[in-house]
């Protein structure tokens, strides 16, 4: 039994990119494409003819609107999906968008395919970003984590962290404690320490968290 259609509203201001956008989403059986427009005010004006919401619209960075066009689409259209399209790679413009609310964020560089797939996994609740967009979001977070870690005294030991390199080395508890000449237990009690103050739940997760905050950089 074949799925229903996406139904998707195109938002873009340049024209060739919309009415392209639009034909290949057309083409695609998985979406209907159900409006489009130039501009915020354009799409608010369909808005109000319209009966039904959209599953997703896909809205330009280029508006000149930027991420408020995000806020102002999930105030009209609060159970649609929001994809953010053509969004540069830099920290800002992503925080930017995913502050403003939106689903998922389509880089600049993705290829036709990436974003007809990428729309559709935003469509059933899946997470849409690309590896660069990743990659902007986890520095982001890393920073705030880092400032709020700086204020609240939580930032790793010397001894932590260089545990923590000799856990990303790959050596065990015992492995460590005969590098560093400490007790097995004293191994132990700072991988859990480092656990806690990480907020993470296993070893290769505190390297990864480590590594993204710069802890490792310190030694």
């Amino acid at each position: 039994m074949l799925r229903p259609s996406i139904e998707i509203f195109v938002l873009v201001s340049v024209r060739l990119y919309r009415d392209g956008i639009a034909d290949a989403l057309q083409q695609d059986r998985r979406f209907r494409v159900v409006g489009s427009a130039a501009s915020l005010d354009s799409a608010r004006e369909a808005l109000e003819t319209s009966t039904q919401a959209p599953d997703l619209a896909l809205v330009d960075v280029d508006l000149v609107e930027g991420a408020d066009a995000a806020r102002t689409l999930r105030s009209a259209w609060p159970a649609t999906t929001i994809v953010a399209l053509a969004v540069r790679d830099n920290d800002e413009d992503v925080v930017a968008w995913v502050e403003a609310g939106v689903s998922g964020l389509v880089s600049r560089d993705a290829s036709l395919a990436e974003l007809l797939d990428g729309v559709e996994a935003a469509a059933r609740g899946e997470v849409l970003v690309s590896q660069p967009v990743a990659a902007a979001l986890i520095r982001r977070v890393a920073s705030v984590a880092d400032e709020r870690s700086v204020a609240n005294g939580t930032l790793l030991t010397r001894r932590e962290r260089e545990i923590v390199r000799l856990v990303g080395e790959g050596l065990s508890n015992k492995a460590i404690a005969s590098s560093l000449q400490i007790e097995l237990a004293t191994v132990k009690n700072h991988v859990h320490n480092v656990l806690e103050k990480l907020r993470v739940s296993s070893r290769t997760a505190a390297v990864a968290a480590a590594r993204a905050r710069g802890e490792l950089d310190r030694i």
